[in-house]
């Protein structure tokens, strides 16, 4: 061992002692704190336990003059210690006795809280929620206990408080088609804030729907707890309504109107805060119903929600809003609430300030290019359909031949593309017999080009239309999971067509599939495996021989129904239902085509115009230019690495 190593170990040693000395000593001073601070904190009990005896005593001493007297000195103080915090008129207001008050027209019925002059409770006549798994119950669009209105103020003393404290005073006013009441919480001798609601019942559920609230200040500037806006603080618990939790949870957010951009946006799934500039709107959306706030002016608004986790809740989720209206001056301002079913011939009609609303743009239709063809076609006929009485099942039965009819000619042109691509494949064989090696991919895709415009086969021709069909099954997809007229509506063995059709409740959890088993979504994947197995068919003509085709048909057959059927097993049973349609049809269409089509008859065609002499179009030009100039890149990477 030389001398560095004795001298390192050494200090390791001396390192080592000293801080086991250190901590020694750190534990010595720590237990005699800690017992310090355990003589302190018994010495504190001995002393709160003798004051309390001492007190027991004197309270057991005293007469009962004595006590009252004493109550009564102690009542006076805390009297004038309120009256100093509040004043007269809030400090009455504060303990007076709340009440509820109701009003109801054809569609609603709204109770009001006096304490808070707030809404508490709508209760919609027309609709009904599931409970214990039935429909039992009217859909309640708030819960009392967690219905939040109020607005900040400051007492004469200079604390703060809410409206949510006070009682406010009511007065109700009946007229031929509204009923007005006026809350009113007087602050001072005179000073005091009235809220004023007038409720409708004119027939016309846009405007019944929809209740006016007008917020009146006078002399209220000193008791108004704000700078350059007045805060308006919103909130509610949004009942769970409908069947499925998943599906309702997706659907349910915070959406607001952007008055600048002239567009609708929302919080999307996560609930975040957002704070917005320029609002006309606020709504508590959820699938089939809206709570909103709209303002005549534009304002700005903070906005958040929390989710509930668990399955089998009565709620879905809490939001937070704060909205903050500009001061302007004036001692009015005018403000009116939706609740009500997101029924789009509604919403599009909801008017407020003589201007349409755009309500409507919370039901999702599908976006800007897709969204018309609900707006203009789906939704027109089918509510047509409904007026004369027809059950909503022969409804979307009616729809899918309509939608079939419509695209019958893409159809048609779809499964000629895909014949003709038959009737060549001699030629194809041949092309791939003289070009078998891979650095000729060029050389064989080009002469295949060559050979698809002699014939007049147009590559995308079987792509093409099936693209421009893509639009409409995606506004289908959109249209039917959002349309309300489907709640509650039977069709065969399905008691809701707005929900899962639930054939086998399971005692087990599938992940991503559920705990049900819906029959039509097990009829629409049955219905696509068979369609996708008969288009691979027809398909396999032009693509046998080609690599990946065994995992093309993999995807195409097997792996694409069964993840459709998790999908969609929670999904709108209407939705499946007309996807099973669809897929029939189109089945059915695809045979008869087929029956009428002779492919020998196609190919002499093919073959007579390949005969014929053509000029080829620019943009054939254009293509072969590119593949040849690839063709010669890629000849020069080879002879670069054979160097």
């Amino acid at each position: 061992m030389d001398k560095k190593t004795i001298i390192g170990l050494v200090l390791m040693v001396a390192v080592f002692v000293g801080f086991s000395f250190y901590q020694g000593h750190q534990a010595e001073e720590y237990n005699k704190w800690k017992k310090e601070q355990a003589e302190v904190e018994l010495a504190l009990k001995q002393k709160q336990a003798e004051e309390r005896k001492a007190a027991e005593a004197k309270e057991a001493a005293m007469t009962d003059e004595e006590r009252h007297q004493r109550d009564s000195i102690e009542a006076a103080r805390r009297l004038n210690a309120e009256l100093y915090n509040y004043g007269e008129k809030l400090l009455a207001a504060r303990n007076a006795e709340a009440k509820i008050c109701s009003i109801e027209n054809d569609v609603m019925k709204v109770d009001f809280a006096t304490r808070g002059g707030k809404i508490e409770g709508v209760t919609l006549k027309n609709y009904t929620r599931y409970s214990d798994g039935e429909r039992t119950e009217l859909v309640e669009m708030l819960q009392p206990a967690t219905a939040r209105f109020d607005m900040a103020l400051k007492t004469e003393s200079g604390a703060k408080s809410t409206t949510a404290e006070y009682v406010f005073d009511y007065a109700v006013e009946e007229g031929d088609e509204a009923t007005t009441l006026t809350m009113t919480l007087a602050v001072a001798e005179d000073a005091y804030l009235r809220y004023i609601y007038t409720i409708y019942e004119t027939g016309n559920p846009s405007r019944d729907y929809l209740i006016d609230f007008t917020v009146e200040e006078h002399n209220m500037a000193n008791y108004l707890d704000r700078t350059n806006a007045m805060d308006i603080a919103w909130g509610n618990r949004s009942n769970m309504n409908e069947r499925s939790f998943q599906m309702e949870n997706m659907a349910t957010t915070i959406a607001y109107w952007e008055a600048e951009d002239d567009e609708m946006e929302d919080l999307g799934q996560d609930g975040d805060l957002e704070k917005v500039e320029g609002v006309d709107w606020v709504a508590l959306k959820q699938q089939y119903f809206t709570s909103a706030f709209i303002s005549a002016e534009p304002f700005n608004a903070a906005m958040a929600f929390s989710t509930s986790t668990h399955e089998g809740k009565d709620f879905l989720k809490e939001f937070d809003t704060v909205i903050s209206i500009p001061v302007t001056g004036a001692e009015a301002y005018r403000f009116a609430f939706y609740y009500g079913p997101n029924d789009f011939k509604i919403l599009n009609n909801v008017e407020f300030d003589g201007e349409k609303t755009n309500l409507d743009e919370i039901i999702p239709m599908g976006g800007t290019l897709i969204g018309w063809i609900n707006r203009i076609f789906t939704i027109p006929i089918f509510h047509w359909l409904k007026d004369h009485g027809v059950n909503f099942g022969i409804i979307i039965l009616i729809l899918t031949i309509l939608v079939k009819l419509i695209i019958l000619p893409l159809t048609y042109k779809s499964y000629m593309s895909t014949a003709k691509m038959r009737a060549v494949r001699p030629e194809l064989e041949e092309l791939n017999k003289k070009y078998p090696n891979p650095d000729d991919a060029m050389k064989k895709q080009q002469a295949t080009m060559e050979l698809y415009q002699k014939a007049g086969i147009s590559p995308m021709g079987g792509c093409l239309p099936m693209l421009i069909q893509m639009p409409i099954l995606w506004a289908m997809f959109r249209f039917f999971p959002a349309s309300i007229e489907l709640r509650g509506q039977s069709f065969l063995w399905v008691k809701d067509l707005s929900s899962y059709d639930s054939v086998l409740d399971l005692p087990f959890n599938i992940p991503f599939y559920g705990d049900h088993v819906s029959l039509f979504a097990l009829l629409m994947t049955i219905a696509l495996f068979g369609y996708s197995f008969i288009t691979y068919k027809q398909q396999s003509a032009t693509t046998a021989g080609q690599p990946g085709a065994g995992m093309m048909k993999f995807m195409m057959v097997y792996f694409m129904p069964l993840m459709m059927l998790f999908f969609f097993n929670s999904y709108s049973s209407g939705l499946c239902y007309y996807y099973f349609l669809s897929q029939m049809f189109t089945m059915v269409i695809m045979w008869a085509i087929r029956r009428s089509v002779d492919d020998e008859k196609v190919r002499a065609k093919l073959l007579a115009a390949k005969a014929k002499p053509k000029k080829k179009s620019k943009f054939q030009e254009r293509y072969e230019e590119a593949l040849r100039q690839q063709q010669e890149q890629m000849n020069r990477e080879q002879r670069r690495q054979r160097r």
